[in-house]
């Protein structure tokens, strides 16, 4: 996770001043200017473990709904929202800055397919055919479960979910625990958890419904 902003970016209101700036970032193969600020996960760029999800996950579904869990400045939302610009984007963050900057750097780039807002404003029927996510990890083992077992559940028939986590932050136990979870919470939907791939610090966890 980011270390700058890393104790008060998933707070509602950054304690921080508002002072906006340029960001220049390659996402979905070509470069973008963009606008980033302090208060948020990750302002200078792209994290490492972001840059692993967006260049290791299989590409999203192409129509539908797709999800960000945790969007910051928005470069997960943003490369869904380019790589399937028939599909709707759904960002969703805490943070009122990161879901300000994640709608304005959509509007920059020309996309009106990405909706961010805060997690209550999503219609809770909605379902989604693509889930990908760095998850805020350091929120809190407790928080974060909570958050996971808030959208997980909401995948689509046939839909995946992939969170990228640090080993050494727990991604095995995390997988254990959600394979765990999952399938006592949900048995109808045929949860499948599984490791989708490594690479050094990080793994991708992939998350499957197979059932209604």
């Amino acid at each position: 996770m980011g270390t700058q902003g890393a104790d008060h970016y998933f707070t509602s209101q950054p304690s921080t001043p508002l002072k906006r700036r340029p960001l220049k970032v390659v996402l979905a193969g070509q470069e973008r200017q963009l606008q980033t600020a302090g208060g948020i996960f990750s302002p200078d760029g792209v994290d490492k473990g972001t840059t692993i999800l967006l260049a290791e996950a299989p590409p999203p579904a192409a129509e539908g709904n797709l999800l960000d869990i945790g969007c910051g400045w928005g470069p997960v939302a943003l490369t869904l929202a380019l790589r399937s610009p028939d599909a709707v984007v759904y960002a969703v963050d805490v943070n009122e800055r990161s879901i300000d900057l994640t709608n304005d750097n959509a509007k920059a780039l020309g996309l009106g397919n990405v909706h961010a807002s805060t997690p209550d404003a999503v219609d809770p029927d909605l379902r989604f055919d693509t889930i990908w996510s760095n998850p805020p990890i350091r929120v809190g083992k407790e928080e974060l479960h909570s958050i996971l077992l808030m959208w997980l559940p909401r995948l689509a028939v046939g839909g995946n979910a992939y969170l990228v986590v640090q080993k050494n932050l727990g991604s095995d136990s995390l997988q254990r625990w959600l394979a765990q979870e999952l399938t006592q919470r949900f048995p109808e939907a045929g949860f499948k958890v599984s490791r989708d791939s490594t690479n050094k610090a990080f793994r991708i966890l992939r998350v499957t419904r197979t059932a209604g």
